[in-house]
């Protein structure tokens, strides 16, 4: 039943992402694709005005342009920019590598630098996932302790708590912090905010000093902090700065707390995605899941497991509380069942049986008598205790 319910999950959401992804590209497309279009026609004209003013034809042209593109790919730009490959250069492009952002405007052009990468990368971003995930874990610890903290305020306040905060052995459940996890969409507040606290802390220094509008850097900041990493806009990478050993700093402070913000973000999402699915599959299979859920019951309830105590279950929708032993499946079914299964599957339940028998026969657990040891008719269980306890009366009377 549960595999049946993870392939369904499983199913659902793969529907769903690709549903999502072809209304993503059909909005983008209806956004973007004008733009590119009017792009393309002016270059087309450009490039028709310069081979006619400088005599030129547009195949050698072309091939200019393609090798122009080459060189770009290896970190040759029109404009003076540092070298891609410096100290600095390199410590940049492996932060993006080992945090899977990738910007692309840095990439191994040698073989032994892109088999070293393979492996490089490899324990890199496998070391700096876990990373995240353990920073989301200290950040929900520590959304634990300010609630419990306040909550013990609180009741020091209302002279509830003692002031040193101590309590009873007792209580020792009560002062960890276990049952002080904050709730996911709790958690997903803070992250948002945290993130959107972060993106604008830095886009406010990358727009002075890259030269990007507030929006650009805002986008910069999301593709960044997200690990997409188109490449587009890419900070850092001007030859000089004002205060570049500072800016370099900032630089890398802001990119490694946003990553950490976006991607725990990411995670708590994805649970929030998990539930809206589960809902989703409990409201589809609200109606056809009842006649399934009644034959896998009776399916299961004709299996006999020695040794083990069932709990109560509902039987069907109709009869709420339906309470039926392995026995009585086993009745209904019409499939026998031996006596050795039966003891050993129901030994709790005898022994329950009998003390209660015995307590109804005498009316409460009372020391039996000389005489009624004497008389022989003491002894015996269930049914037969009864029945010696009630002889055993009789002959003392009389």
């Amino acid at each position: 039943g549960r595999l049946n319910a993870d392939n369904a999950r499983f199913l659902l959401l793969a529907v769903l992402i690709v549903l999502y992804m072809l209304c993503g590209a059909a909005v983008f497309s209806a956004i973007e694709l004008p733009t590119e279009r009017e792009a393309k026609e002016r270059w087309e004209e450009r490039l028709e005005n310069f081979t006619r003013r400088h005599n030129l034809s547009r195949a050698e042209l072309r091939h200019f342009l393609r090798e122009y593109e080459e060189a770009s790919v290896a970190g040759i730009r029109v404009d003076d920019i540092r070298p891609r490959w410096d100290f600095t250069g390199a410590f940049y492009f492996v932060g993006t590598v080992v945090s899977t952002i990738g910007f692309g405007m840095t990439t191994p052009a040698t073989v032994g630098g892109k088999i070293f990468l393979i492996f490089y990368g490899l324990i890199g971003c496998a070391g700096t996932i876990l990373f995240f995930n353990l920073f989301l874990e200290r950040l929900i610890t520590v959304i634990a302790y300010v609630m419990k903290s306040c909550h013990e305020r609180q009741l020091r306040r209302k002279a509830v708590l003692p002031h040193n905060g101590r309590r009873s052995s007792g209580t020792s459940e009560a002062d960890s912090l276990a049952g002080w996890k904050p709730s996911v969409y709790y958690v997903m507040l803070i992250l948002c905010v945290a993130s959107l606290i972060i993106s604008c802390c830095a886009s406010a220094m990358y727009t002075p000093i890259e030269g990007w509008s507030y929006f650009d850097s805002l986008y910069f900041c999301f593709v960044a902090f997200s690990t997409i990493g188109f490449g587009d806009l890419v900070s850092s990478q001007n030859i000089r700065y004002d205060s570049q050993g500072l800016y370099r700093f900032g630089n890398f402070v802001f990119i490694l707390m946003g990553v950490c913000c976006i991607y725990s973000l990411f995670n708590v999402i994805s649970i929030v995605i998990k539930q809206s699915i589960n809902w989703i599959l409990k409201k589809l299979a609200c109606k056809c899941c009842h006649r399934c859920q009644r034959r896998l019951f009776h399916s299961r309830r004709n299996v006999v497991m020695p040794g083990n105590v069932r709990s109560r279950r509902n039987i069907s929708i109709e009869t709420d509380v339906v309470n039926e032993s392995d026995t009585d499946g086993r009745r209904l079914s019409g499939e026998m069942i031996s006596m050795k299964d039966f003891l050993a599957s129901n030994k709790v339940s005898l022994a329950i049986m009998q003390k209660q028998l015995s307590e109804t026969a005498n009316g409460y657990p009372r020391q039996m008598s000389s005489n009624s040891k004497q008389n022989g008719f003491s002894g015996g269980v269930g049914a037969l205790a009864i029945m010696n306890n009630r002889l055993a009366e009789t002959s003392v009377d009389r």
